[in-house]
């Protein structure tokens, strides 16, 4: 059974942090928003079977990159008037983590610490 991890994350200015690609972008209004998007992007292959379908040559993606893991879960607060803290526990790699919160806020995010959970 693989190890579940603790990511703390932060990001700086979530109303401005926007993914490079507007139809797989974060479009909320607030750290709850964000915190059930990173939530659905991690347990389900939504959000990567979308990015995986754009690319030039689809069947030559990664399948690693598409991973899952269905009992992700993710918490964001906000932590000063602009920086929004995420909580994340999940068995999957730093890798895929990365990959999908750069589809949804490109590099506005910062990773604190990781820790097992």
């Amino acid at each position: 059974m693989p190890l579940r991890n603790h990511y703390y994350l932060s990001i700086d200015d979530l109303a401005h942090a926007r993914g490079p690609v507007a139809e797989l972008a974060y479009d909320g209004a607030g750290p709850d928003d964000f915190a059930e998007a990173l939530r659905e992007a991690l347990q389900t292959s939504s959000l990567f079977e979308r990015w995986r379908a754009m690319q030039d040559e689809p069947d030559e993606v990664d399948p690693a990159l598409g991973a899952i893991d269905p009992v992700a879960t993710v918490r964001a607060s906000v932590d000063d008037v602009q920086r929004v803290d995420v909580d994340l526990v999940t068995v999957l790699p730093m890798s895929v983590v990365r990959h999908r919160m750069n589809l949804l806020i490109g590099a506005n995010w910062t990773l604190r610490d990781m820790r097992a959970a």
